[in-house]
């Protein structure tokens, strides 16, 4: 049997990946933090016997778009945006360190520093825990205060703001991690608090781009039909001689 069918499948498969990843990107467009998952065709050429005159269409997933997304403000006291590179440290669900540029904090029912999905903001030390009936401020460079019935501010910890060097890795639950391990804590980082960063999806790119996919996909759909039709024609004239 002809290769094309086989080269079609492949690349038909190839946009049917590429669509997932925009469609993903595109539910998360109001999703605060959240960086665009980049995706790239690649060319793998078919190796048999004589010249090779095909190549395999193949999607490879090439890391994530780093650019910042918009900043919004919200006036809120526990709405923190990182600025720069900085990046938050929380604790996964599976216990391990991870980041996330995510902002939006909340004290849970134990009295720890935590996201809006449940996950504890890290400090210095670990999770930092607010006292009671306390009204928490933090500072462009993480401080977290706490102003209890006495008005006097008092500082309960730091939340640990990292720079990573190189591309961290996102993991199945939408976290990043770095490969070496955890990262230390930058002194240097900044964050803006009363605000959060929106998500750096454009809609309307990702929109276009899930067009030309589903485009794509059907060029490949039709290219299977086409050696279907030769092979057909193949089996017919072979029949007659």
């Amino acid at each position: 049997m002809d290769r094309m069918i086989y080269l079609s499948m492949a690349g038909a498969k190839a946009a049917m990946q590429r669509q997932d990843v925009l469609a993903n990107n595109l539910a998360n467009v109001s999703t605060n933090g959240f960086r665009a998952e980049l995706q790239a065709f690649r060319a793998v050429p078919v190796r048999g016997d004589g010249a090779s005159t095909r190549a395999y269409s193949l999607e490879t997933t090439i890391g994530y778009n780093p650019n910042p997304g918009p900043i919004q403000p919200t006036g809120r006291n526990l709405d923190v945006a990182m600025q720069g590179n900085a990046w938050l440290a929380v604790q996964g669900l599976d216990g391990t360190e991870a980041y996330t540029r995510a902002g939006g904090l909340e004290v849970n029912a134990e009295g720890l520093l935590s996201l809006r999905n449940g996950l504890l903001a890290l400090g210095d030390g670990g999770p930092i825990n607010a006292p009671p009936n306390s009204e928490l401020q933090i500072g462009s460079d993480g401080t977290v205060t706490a102003k209890g019935p006495t008005g006097r501010p008092t500082a309960i910890g730091r939340l640990k703001l990292v720079t990573p060097e190189t591309p961290l890795t996102r993991g199945t639950d939408g976290l990043f991690r770095a490969a070496d391990g955890d990262l230390p804590a930058d002194a240097t980082a900044k964050l803006q608090d009363g605000a959060l960063e929106s998500s750096n999806v454009s809609a309307v790119e990702t929109m276009v781009s899930m067009i030309a996919a589903a485009r794509q996909f059907e060029q490949q759909m039709k290219l299977l039909q086409i050696a279907q039709t030769q092979g057909q024609q193949s089996a017919k004239l072979l029949g007659t001689t």
